[in-house]
């Protein structure tokens, strides 16, 4: 578990967590593997877990009425992936797809949410750094929404 936990440490998602606060998430961590063109969450599904990326890439969608999915951010090795689990409904908001073959540590999100009840520094630190994801796609959101619909030349 300790080498666990230190790569967990490593990771810029994490970077200055407290020491309790990684050897807990070590404790709960689970290795998964996506293969390319898995889909590890689907708009509208239950957000029950929660991803930190080891390796591989994965595109985010959002739908586009009259065109579908369109991928607006991918997310590569050190990124956190769901962060709808913090807020009701708690259903993932965009889809997330394995670009290619990708390994994760996974989290189920009734253990983050009980955890982050239980010990608020913990709960704090971690929905601060998801505030910061969440900024981040949602700029990527905009980004692409204007560039999809900007008037073509």
């Amino acid at each position: 578990m300790e080498q666990l936990k230190q790569t967990l440490a490593q990771m810029p998602f994490l970077k200055d967590l407290a020491a309790e606060h990684l050897a807990t998430l070590a404790e709960h961590a689970r290795k998964v593997r996506f293969e390319a063109g898995q889909v590890i969450g689907r708009e509208g599904d239950p957000a029950d877990r929660f991803y930190l990326l080891l390796s591989g890439r994965v595109e985010v969608e959002a739908f586009i009425a009259d065109e579908g999915n369109v991928g607006f951010q991918t997310v590569g090795p050190g990124e956190p992936l769901g962060w709808s689990w913090l807020f009701p409904p708690y259903r993932w908001h965009f889809t997330a797809r394995a670009l290619e073959a990708t390994e994760a540590f996974e989290w189920n999100t009734a253990f983050l949410t009980q955890q982050s009840q239980t010990d608020p520094r913990f709960g704090y630190q971690i929905a601060a750094r998801l505030t910061r994801v969440l900024l981040e796609r949602l700029r990527a959101t905009t980004r692409t929404m204007m560039d999809f619909y900007a008037p073509k030349a």
